[in-house]
Parts: C-alpha cells; structure tokens; sequence
C-alpha cells in the first residue's frame, strides 16, 4: 500500500490546465543515509559541473531544452523567467563556478537535477504535515523563508503555482525556493522528493532520474513512488 503522503497527493486541474503535459514524480525514500557531504556525493557534484558545462558549450542556459520549457511554465502563471528562476535553470546556471556542498543528501539530488536535467527537491517527511499538493495559490498562505540573514513569514503572490502541505507552502513557484520548515538537514532518514517534468522530458528519463537518485541514497534505501499529472 502507498503512503498516506503518496497517496493523498493532488495536482490541481487549475494548475494541469496551464500545461496539460506537466507529470511530478513523487518519491518516499526511507532508510537514507544521513550526515554531511561524502567522497561519492563529491564525485556526484563533479559530474554535474562537467555535465553544466558540456552543455552550455554550444548554447545558452535559457535555450536547453527543458529550462526552456519551465521558462515558458512560469509565464503562464505570471512570473518573470528572467526574475525568477526554475530550480534547474538556477542550478545549471550555477554549476559553471561550483555547486553548494549542503548536506549529503541534498548534494546527491542537486547534482541529479543538473545531471537529468530536471527540477528536483526534496522534503524531510519527519517536518511534514499531511499529504503534498500542487495548487494555485490564494495569497495567504504561509511561508517561512529567511530574508537578509533573518528568518521570516511570507505570502505568496495570488494564483502563484506552489507546493504545499497541511501547514503552508513548502515550496514557491512550482520549484523556485524551498522553506525552512522542511529542508532535509544532516539528520535525515526519511524524505519526499519532487521531481517535476514538461514535454520535452520522457517518462522514461524522468524514470531513469529517480532510479539513479535512490541508488545514491544510501545502501539500504528504500522507495515507493507515484506519479501524478499527465502519466498518472
């Protein structure tokens, strides 16, 4: 049986009808090893950087082919691409001149994301609150975030795409900026992750993503996944 956390997830049609091809894999991972940044998460980053670079080499960020994709995402809800980016088109942006080194896990799904070239985050199911879902936002939703060194409450802005759980939002504009409140630390065993894909991504590639992101999550890690959207 899926968990209550798989199962009870929801994409809002409001959301699907502003790209009908959108699909989010989401994963429950458990038994995860924990702590900081290893050799092999190290390795992890390095292919990354490598693979940022190779390719950008003959275009730009923007023109790759799912960053473009999730530029376009974003100006259907209203946001500015330039302004704000995709959590890939950021990492990819990034990778050039080094990627963070966070915490093992978040090493490892970072440099998948660049890798696979797909938005990926990830939720500390212990800081979790009910079932995740996709929606549109009404603006008075909560989400604490820090701000010049502070840590703060925000609203997103009315009709902004965000994830949320039963107790605010956990992510702002479809995959732009993670909370506080469940970021994986160097505690984590137990985690949701989000992979989020648009045409011109496959079901197999997406597949492949979250095959490779579990294979780095310790040896004793173990999965349940369901896909929403377009494929679920």
């Amino acid at each position: 049986m899926l968990p209550e956390v798989l199962r009870d997830a929801v994409v809002a049609d409001d959301v699907l009808s502003l790209r009908p091809d959108y699909r989010a894999l989401l994963l429950v991972v458990e038994d995860i090893s924990p702590g900081p940044g290893d050799d092999a998460s190290e390795a992890l980053l390095l292919r990354a950087e490598s693979t940022a670079i190779a390719l950008t080499a003959g275009a730009p960020v923007e023109e790759l082919p799912h960053v473009a994709a999730w530029r376009d995402a974003y100006r259907a809800f209203g946001a500015k691409p330039q302004r704000t980016r995709s959590s890939l088109e950021a990492l990819t942006r990034r990778a050039a001149a080094g990627l963070p080194r966070v915490t093992r896990a978040t090493d490892v799904y970072n440099a998948l994301s660049v890798i696979h070239q797909v938005p990926l985050g990830g939720e500390d199911l212990d800081r979790y609150a009910g079932a995740p879902r996709l929606v549109r936002a009404s603006g008075d939703e909560l989400f604490d975030t820090t701000a010049g060194g502070e840590e703060v409450v925000e609203h997103p802005c009315p009709g902004e795409v965000v994830w949320r759980d039963d107790v605010g939002v956990t992510c702002r504009r479809w995959s732009w900026r993670q909370g506080r409140r469940t970021r994986l630390g160097e505690g984590t065993t137990r985690a949701l992750f989000v992979l989020d894909a648009l045409a011109p991504m496959s079901d197999d590639a997406l597949t492949a993503a979250a095959d490779e992101l579990v294979a780095h999550l310790g040896p004793r890690a173990r999965s349940q996944r369901r896909v929403l959207g377009a494929a679920g």
